[in-house]
């Protein structure tokens, strides 16, 4: 018989589970806190202001959302195991109900009939990928088509009669915008002051606070409420259980059809919603053809960007967002100060990569610095021709960086059979 020693060491705990692992907000906060701190010392280093400033944050603002709520369409569609490229198809479906909604019956309207717009294009993707099984990636460039026919059809249908031209709708009423106005008017004040690090802060919290509309806290709030639903509740549960395993979802009673429904309705909603976002705010007013200009593969970047996860698709869709505010607000000299700050980043990449001795990954950043910072030596202005692709290149860039720590669901884009596991 074995003795038991009470006042034996007790047995050795993993590494692994003893380590304490950081909150994803606090993770996030430290991500913020350090992008500011680069961005406020290329603009002091530059003497490029537009970088920090409000009107470039406002902008941004107004710019991310569209490819944040496409990223979270994704989202749910991928996270029940549909592959959904089809979301550029589902915004143009949504800004055209945009402006047909808001003409008729004004702006909750319109983006009510925006979500419906997309919800249709999702329930096409569905039915194409679920119950029919076709291959995922054939099924939503169709929609992607299907979706700007469509649209140019009603146009010319529609609209021509009522603004004498089939590209675009006569002007819609957009969302009012409001401001916390004390604390807009102090952030202001410390703006002006011209404070290395505290003013840069100010402007860019200004933004956020300033002239933001409803439609903007509805797309921020649904990221947490995407991640308490789907992380935190049955349902969420089971419809994320369709993208990991469906036959093992199915041998526990989940309706898999069902849910894949579900997931795919939702993503088309939301992508519609990303369509009115288009139309119905500030500098939008009405629905014009091409409005959406890649924004749906954008959001698909930002998606994949963030791991599948809500909070890093938040991140991601302020990373594109502010690289197309900032061409907009401050130009190609604005854009080679974002260069700067980009090879200050690397910079610090770097040193984090040798203190690891992670010596290829620290060679490949230092290469990458020396382009960045030889293009922003060699220019005293980027070419105009360039300058509307910033956020696309900057999506080629991101990707290509978050290719190495990518974890989709198992099973996103496998086809499915009922009755597979019997």
């Amino acid at each position: 018989m074995t003795d038991r020693n009470p006042s034996a060491a007790p047995a050795t705990v993993p590494t692994a589970q003893r380590k304490r692992r950081v909150p994803g907000w606090a993770r996030g906060v430290l991500w913020a806190i350090g992008v500011v701190a680069v961005l406020s010392t290329a603009s002091y280093l530059t003497g490029v202001n537009t970088l920090t400033s409000t009107n470039t944050a406002q902008t941004a603002l107004r710019l991310a959302l569209p490819i944040l709520l496409a990223g979270l369409g994704g989202l749910w569609s991928e996270r029940a195991g549909v592959v959904n490229i089809g979301l550029e198809g589902m915004m143009i479906l949504g800004t055209w109900g945009a402006a047909w909604g808001a003409f008729h019956g004004g702006v909750w309207a319109g983006l009510g009939a925006a979500i419906l717009f997309g919800a249709l294009g999702g329930l096409l993707h569905a039915i194409a990928t679920v119950t029919f099984n076709v291959n995922h990636i054939v099924s939503g460039v169709a929609i992607n088509l299907l979706g700007l026919g469509v649209a140019k059809y009603l146009s010319t249908l529609i609209f021509e009669p009522l603004s004498g031209n089939p590209r675009q709708s006569p002007p819609v009423p957009t969302f009012d915008t409001y401001s916390a106005t004390f604390l807009s008017d102090w952030l202001s004040g410390l703006e002006a002051q011209q404070r290395v690090g505290v003013s840069d802060a100010a402007g860019l919290i200004d933004g956020l606070v300033s002239k933001v509309s409803p439609l903007a806290l509805i797309a921020i709030l649904l990221v947490p409420v995407s991640y308490l639903v789907l992380w935190k509740t049955r349902f969420g549960l089971r419809l994320r259980s369709c993208g990991e395993n469906p036959v093992a979802a199915e041998s526990l009673g989940v309706n898999v059809y069902r849910y894949k429904y579900f997931g795919v309705l939702i993503s088309g909603g939301l992508a519609g919603m990303g369509g009115a976002s288009l139309v119905l705010l500030a500098g939008g007013g009405g629905y014009l053809e091409n409005q959406t200009n890649g924004r749906g593969y954008i959001g698909l970047a930002a998606m994949i960007f963030g791991n599948w996860r809500p909070g890093g698709l938040l991140g991601g869709a302020a990373l594109f967002g502010y690289a197309d505010g900032l061409r907009l607000s401050g130009g190609g000299k604005a854009v080679l100060a974002l260069l700067y700050g980009a090879v200050l980043l690397l910079a610090v990449i770097v040193i984090v990569q040798l203190v690891r001795r992670q010596w290829f990954a620290a060679a490949l950043g230092l290469a990458g610095a020396a382009v960045l910072y030889w293009i922003y030596w060699a220019n005293d202005d980027l070419p105009s021709d360039l300058i509307p692709y910033t956020a696309h290149f900057v999506t080629l860039i991101v990707l290509a960086v978050a290719s190495q720590r990518l974890r989709p669901p198992k099973a996103d884009g496998a086809p499915y059979h009922r009755g597979e596991g019997d």
